[in-house]
């Protein structure tokens, strides 16, 4: 089959042995791939957490092969996580985290879903436990992570919702997902605009892609009791000096989290309650998956260049065909 292999921190074109499907698992045709910033992590050889030498870790295809599982029918529309494979013509994904793709959806919109809206719903309620009329600080509001908790927030618990971003495209788009704030880091303090918008009092949970950088302002922006996931490090990973006594004072709960190196069976688990809580919002339309850009499988090196650029809000997905 063809699959994208990395050779000295580049994308090439390679025909390798389809893989093998062990018991619990499908095969999968694919048919169109997610990118992820994992994916260039991993591509570059710094600490990515997969032994697969075939990058992706987010399918939509058909299923070819179920090993008789009746659950799961062969010619199945599925969507879901696999452990590394998914930039090629097939990939095997374990059962228990296969979603049937709503019929309404192209491949390449059920590709935009998996990873960003697992993410988005372990971060948002799994890890910061955001409640009914509580607030959410959301950075990086127009990446494939951002615009899919804008949406869960909303819909599932009708939080308000704060969001940062680098261009006013990307603003105006994060208020048509329902972001009720919307904030230029390159033009305004965040935390200054944070504390004008909840009169003084911070928000409940915040959403962190940047890391240090954001350090001191995500610290101002929390209310007591708030919630600090910290998901991403584009803003650097080490603080110079940290005040414990002001984590303390706060009560700041912060926690550090990354999804593509947990076990199966978390990933399992967070597949299962999301199917419960949030899926059928997109067959009623209430949740979509947002696809910037579209590139041939072939091109998977200038998709990865596309998402280094920051130009994309939503996803970058790659289709086989």
């Amino acid at each position: 089959m063809k699959a994208m292999v990395v050779q000295e921190g580049q994308l090439q074109v390679a025909t390798v042995d389809k893989p093998t499907r062990k018991m619990t698992e499908l095969l999968i045709n694919v048919k169109a791939v997610g990118i992820n910033r994992t994916d260039i992590i991993s591509r570059k050889g710094r600490g990515g957490y997969l032994k697969n030498p075939i990058l992706g870790v987010e399918i939509a295809g058909v299923v070819e092969d179920n090993g008789n599982d009746p659950s799961i029918p062969v010619g199945a529309r599925v969507m879901g996580l696999v452990n590394g494979g998914a930039y090629a013509e097939y990939a095997v994904m374990p059962a228990d985290r296969a979603m049937i793709i709503p019929d309404h959806l192209t491949f390449e919109q059920a590709a935009a879903i998996p990873e960003v809206f697992l993410t988005a719903y372990q971060t948002l309620f799994w890890l910061g436990n955001l409640q009914q009329n509580e607030t959410v600080l959301i950075h990086a509001g127009g990446s494939g992570v951002g615009t899919a908790a804008i949406q869960l927030a909303k819909q599932v618990v009708g939080a308000t919702v704060i969001i940062t971003a680098g261009s006013e495209e990307k603003l105006a788009y994060c208020r048509q997902l329902g972001a009720d704030y919307t904030i230029n880091y390159k033009e305004q303090a965040f935390d200054e605009h944070v504390l004008e918008v909840t009169d003084q009092k911070g928000v409940d949970v915040v959403l962190d892609f940047i890391g240090a950088s954001y350090y001191e302002k995500n610290l101002a922006s929390l209310k007591t009791d708030g919630r600090w996931i910290l998901i991403g490090l584009l803003g650097g990973a080490k603080v110079d000096q940290i005040n414990l006594q002001q984590l303390m004072a706060k009560r700041i709960h912060l926690k550090g989290t990354l999804l593509t190196p947990r076990s199966d069976n978390y990933k399992a688990a967070l597949t299962t309650d999301f199917m419960q809580h949030a899926y059928p919002m997109f067959s009623q339309q209430r949740l979509k998956p947002i696809v910037d850009q579209v590139f041939p499988l072939e091109q998977a090196q200038q998709a990865h260049q596309y998402m280094e650029d920051n130009k994309n809000i939503g996803k970058i997905i790659l289709t086989t065909e």
